[in-house]
């Protein structure tokens, strides 16, 4: 009997990456930063920041031996399949994401769709996710919720969304999550305020797992009332009632 391909690939492993500074074994197990020693293949979203990652995890890594593929929301389509070559030789590849979880509203999805295509196995490892963390935290509903990534820029699109998410939370009991460009926090959560019910709960998860960490939920009413600044912090929002 002919022998499964599978078996003759390497694996794709997804390196969950810490959501802020601070001490990698307060957020990651050992086990991830063993296997990461044995990899000299990678795809990244961000060469730079995946050597310092990886230099983090062990400094005596020779970066230099190592080989990274960029994959981010410029890179053409045509370029995967070459990305996934290694696997294919009998390589394991890495996937490190900018933070956070890869391949969840990541750029990384890409190759472990291809991955799968291909019978190459694909590993996901433990680590934070401020989707999943931000939820915990909230107090929402953890059995039916969504997470939008950014709203629309468009402000007729934007306020459509919003009403959307407002109709979903009210007929659905659907948790509603979604993120902004850190520098337009305090804006974005000044516009709730004033385009939703006073009764809605929001959540601001700052930081989340850092130093600084703020995960509040109240009324919008109430958050209009509040001081706050969450300028160039990353943060996630969550809606519910």
């Amino acid at each position: 009997m002919a022998e499964h391909p599978a078996t003759r690939f390497g694996k794709i492993y997804l390196f969950p990456v810490p959501l802020s500074d601070g001490a990698l074994d307060a957020v990651l197990p050992q086990r991830n930063i063993e296997l990461i020693r044995n990899i000299s293949f990678f795809v990244v979203e961000n060469i730079r920041s995946a050597r310092r990652f990886l230099k983090k995890c062990d400094r005596s890594i020779n970066i230099d031996n190592l080989t990274f593929y960029t994959l981010n929301e410029h890179t053409p389509v045509d370029e995967i399949p070459s990305m996934i070559l290694p696997a294919m030789q009998g390589n394991d590849i890495g996937l490190i994401s900018e933070a956070g979880c890869p391949a969840v509203a990541d750029p990384g999805a890409d190759i472990v769709a291809l991955a799968q295509r291909k019978g190459v196995e694909v590993v996901p490892l433990v680590g934070p996710s401020s989707i999943l963390m931000g939820l915990m935290a909230s107090g929402f509903n953890g059995q039916t919720f969504a997470f939008a990534g950014y709203l629309p820029v468009d402000q007729a699109a934007r306020t459509a969304r919003l009403k959307e998410m407002e109709r979903r939370i009210s007929k659905e009991r659907q948790t509603q999550i979604f993120i902004e460009t850190p520098y337009r926090n305090n804006k974005l959560i000044a516009e709730l305020c004033t385009a939703l019910p006073s009764s809605m709960l929001l959540c601001v998860a700052s930081d989340i797992s850092g130093d600084k960490q703020s995960i509040v939920t109240r009324p919008i009413g109430e958050w209009k009332k509040t001081a706050y600044d969450y300028s160039h912090t990353p943060t996630i929002f969550l809606l519910f009632n």
